[in-house]
């Protein structure tokens, strides 16, 4: 089997950096004052458990370069969540702010714990006690959370209330992904899923191809996975393939994604939606297909599918769903990959405009939020495909060469302080 891993995840951000420098040519001192976070905040989080005991979690806050602007990033809640982890996050979070040119750094956070395993009660405790650890260095013009693993709007809520209460005054702006109530935007659930949409639909543009009548296949058909579907069956293609965690289903005719959508909201799985068979997840990967997309877990193309794939373009609305190793392979079959520090920014996006709206006290409707976001994104899309045009890299080198050069133009005009 693949060694995933034979680098941990900071190693290979900062691997991936190097290969994106050398193509740029980027100067030395450049180099040293981009390669490592500008910031890495450890905090231990006592709290008292439901049954009266005391247990310790430990916490995470790391700003990698906020050249551009403030950190953003979003905290996760997992066991496995590592500093290395989280400062791998950040630094892929200041390429992917720079590629749609947003006015952000690089951040992310974490919480080493299980949330399956905890009452509300005391993921509560948790995120008004690892918030109050991490206040020194976040803030709305320092460094702006968000959701991410396991975490949710309310958890944003609690961490704005804690931070508010300590300034004596609303403070909205501290974090994105809040609830409406509390100054969220709205087009917030379907950002991650338009994105992929309209950054497939550019390239397709890009390509001379026109996007209609093509099959799609479906990895995840949670809220990314499925807006990205709902999206290209409206728009005329066939999607012929859809898994979550249950299992998968195919129908080659092509798949009703609004019922499916229902179907599912019904019965909590995709199995059993009607004129479907069932059909393996890892042979739903390999099948003959114009646009897979993967939107569930990491590494789910290795070097041991990879071969096997019949995409003619893989589109990455998960993080990181493709391996090292199978980037090669697809890169030498001709599969065209829109990598996912270009193809789920919609997300962050979205989280920058509902910044703007809190600090400008101003709210946008739904169609303003979606024009924005298609702009973003085509923008985006259409650098990346030129330089890869142009420069003859991969697409994920060079997605990675065009945020590193925004980063660096910026760190370049700034200098070196004091």
């Amino acid at each position: 089997m693949e060694s995933l891993n034979s680098l941990n995840p900071f190693e290979m951000a900062q691997k991936n950096f190097d290969l994106a420098a050398d193509a740029l040519n980027l100067e030395p001192n450049l180099r040293e004052m981009m390669r490592y976070p500008e910031r890495c905040l450890v905090v231990h989080i006592p709290i008292r458990m439901d049954d009266g005991k005391i247990k310790r979690f430990e916490g995470y806050r790391v700003q990698f370069n906020t050249a551009r602007g403030p950190a953003k990033g979003g905290i996760r809640y997992h066991p496995n969540v590592t500093l290395d982890e989280v400062k791998a996050l950040a630094c892929w979070m200041t390429w992917k702010c720079a590629i749609v040119n947003l006015p952000y750094g690089g951040g992310k956070g974490g919480v080493a714990c299980n949330p399956k395993v905890l009452s509300m009660n005391e993921i509560e405790h948790i995120t008004r006690r690892y918030t109050s650890g991490i206040l020194p260095i976040i803030g709305p013009q320092s460094d702006i959370p968000a959701p991410d693993v396991y975490t949710n709007p309310q958890i944003m809520a609690w961490i704005m209330d804690t931070y508010s209460m300590t300034k004596g005054y609303p403070v909205h702006g501290v974090v994105t992904g809040k609830p409406l109530g509390l100054g969220g935007s709205l087009g917030r659930d379907e950002a991650t899923g338009r994105g992929v949409f309209y950054t497939i639909e550019s390239i397709y543009d890009s390509l001379g191809l026109q996007l209609k009548d093509q099959r799609i296949v479906v990895q995840g058909f949670g809220n990314a996975g499925s807006v990205a579907a709902k999206l290209l069956h409206q728009s005329e293609n066939k999607v012929i393939a859809v898994s979550d965690s249950s299992g998968a289903i195919h129908n080659s005719k092509g798949l009703d994604i609004s019922r499916l959508i229902e179907h599912k909201a019904k019965t909590g799985s995709v199995l059993e939606f009607e004129g479907t068979e069932r059909i393996q997840p890892d042979e739903m990967l390999t099948l003959e297909c114009d646009i897979l997309i993967p939107a569930a877990l990491e590494n789910a193309i290795t070097k041991e599918n990879a071969p096997r794939i019949k995409a003619r373009m893989i589109a990455e609305a998960a993080n990181g769903p493709v391996t090292p190793e199978a980037d090669k392979i697809l890169f030498e079959k001709g599969i065209y990959l829109i990598p996912d520090i270009l193809c789920n920014a919609g997300g962050v996006t979205v989280s920058y405009f509902e910044w703007v709206q809190n600090e400008q006290h101003l709210f946008w409707d739904e169609q303003d939020i979606y024009g924005k976001l298609e702009k973003v994104m085509k923008n985006a899309a259409k650098e990346v495909n030129r330089i890869h045009r142009n420069r003859k890299v991969n697409t994920r080198i060079a997605a990675t060469m065009l945020g590193v050069s925004r980063v660096a133009e910026a760190t370049r005009l700034r200098g070196l302080y004091p």
